[in-house]
């Protein structure tokens, strides 16, 4: 029984899903003989998942962030006119 050194696809989330991606006799084979090390090969590709999602999510608030200085700057050095609420009773 050879062992692959891959890394794991990413339709693998779970052992249900590993398994059910077998030949059936390989399946069985697997049932009676599951190691931990797949089971930690699931938990690091979440963990890589998750890992890259908060990059993403970072990325976006970095994004915001530079956004909103902006505007405070601009705001501030009174660049921009203040957009109108039509609302008369300040006036």
């Amino acid at each position: 029984m050879s062992q692959s050194w891959e890394p794991l696809p990413s339709i693998y989330r779970s052992k249900q899903e590993f398994l059910a991606s077998l030949p059936p006799w390989r399946r069985l084979l697997q049932k009676l003989n599951w190691h931990p090390t797949i089971d930690k090969k699931v938990q690091r590709y979440a963990m890589e998942q998750n890992i890259e999602q908060l990059k993403n999510e970072n990325a976006r608030l970095e994004a915001i962030e530079s956004r909103l200085a902006l505007f405070e700057r601009e705001h501030s050095c009174g660049l921009t006119p203040h957009p109108s609420t039509g609302d008369s009773s300040s006036l």
